[in-house]
């Protein structure tokens, strides 16, 4: 069975002061893998899936949703459900650990 390592970079962003004492939650790359889908592999589909993850002050994910496909429905699935079931490093609000959204972008190369 073929695997890649795909990469992927948690973006932060901070729109307005209201925001400023909020630390979106985070994922460590090295710990949440995804298997490159056969049928995108035989395709030669490659591409980049942005998207957005309601994380919970525990560290999982309670919610998520591709924000920018990859143009591939198949990459798009198997990077959310990957990413999904990954444990994340809880957001902060006002210092304390709470539920926060996290934008994460998933690259799919060959």
């Amino acid at each position: 069975m073929n695997k890649r390592l795909i990469g992927f970079i948690v973006t932060t962003l901070v729109s307005g002061a209201a925001f400023a004492s909020e630390v979106p939650a985070s994922v460590d790359a090295r710990k949440c893998k995804a298997e490159y889908p056969k049928a995108s592999l035989l395709n030669e589909e490659q591409g980049a899936v942005t998207m957005a993850f309601l994380v919970s002050a525990g560290g999982d994910v309670m919610e998520s949703k591709v924000e920018k496909s990859s143009g591939f429905k198949n990459l798009d699935k198997a990077a959310l459900k990957a990413l999904s079931t990954c444990k994340f490093k809880p957001g902060t609000k006002d210092g304390a650990v709470a539920q926060t959204w996290t934008k994460v972008d998933y690259v799919w190369s060959l």
